[in-house]
């Protein structure tokens, strides 16, 4: 029995990851794209195109987060002191260079 395009369908879910995944990727490969651009026109574009995406990201997260497909934990206030600790200790050792 061969399957046809409308045998198959997306849960709202599922095409919801779907689409945060492709924009994942997309962004991705638009950062590639821009550390490795060569041209201010070029970098222009790729950029703009990055931050639309990225924009675009962002608007499917919240969907997802908003009809409780994708859950946040949220850090704890010690862990956030921590790696922000460490970070200033890299900063410190970069500058003293």
């Amino acid at each position: 029995m061969k399957t046809s395009k409308k045998d198959i369908t997306l849960s709202e879910k599922d095409a919801l990851q779907d689409m945060l995944d492709i924009e994942k990727l997309l962004m991705t490969y638009y950062n590639a794209a821009l550390t490795e651009g060569s041209c201010k026109p070029f970098r222009k574009e790729i950029l703009k195109n990055f931050t639309a995406h990225a924009d675009t990201q962002f608007t499917v997260f919240e969907q997802m987060l908003a009809r409780g497909y994708y859950e946040v934990e949220p850090a704890e206030t010690k862990l956030l002191e921590e790696t922000a600790g460490t970070y200033k200790k890299v900063l410190k050792e970069i500058k003293a260079c």
